[in-house]
């Protein structure tokens, strides 16, 4: 597995808390990957505009 890029135990905590659920360890391990995809877009993103600061606007988050 790659390095994670999230906080197990915050990721954990918030799915107990919010959701009353147990998370697996794909879970985590999704979540990682989904944060570095968002990571790679911002860089993208960022180069294409002729900068080397990837900024919240860079981030691809419609959903939210």
């Amino acid at each position: 597995m790659a390095d994670v890029l999230v906080v197990t135990s915050k990721v954990k905590k918030l799915i107990k808390e919010q959701g009353g659920c147990n998370t697996s360890s794909e879970t985590v391990e999704t979540l990682s990957k989904a944060v570095e995809q968002l990571c790679r877009k911002g860089i993208e993103t960022a180069k294409a505009d002729g900068r080397k600061t990837v900024m919240a606007r860079d981030i691809p988050i419609d959903h939210i």
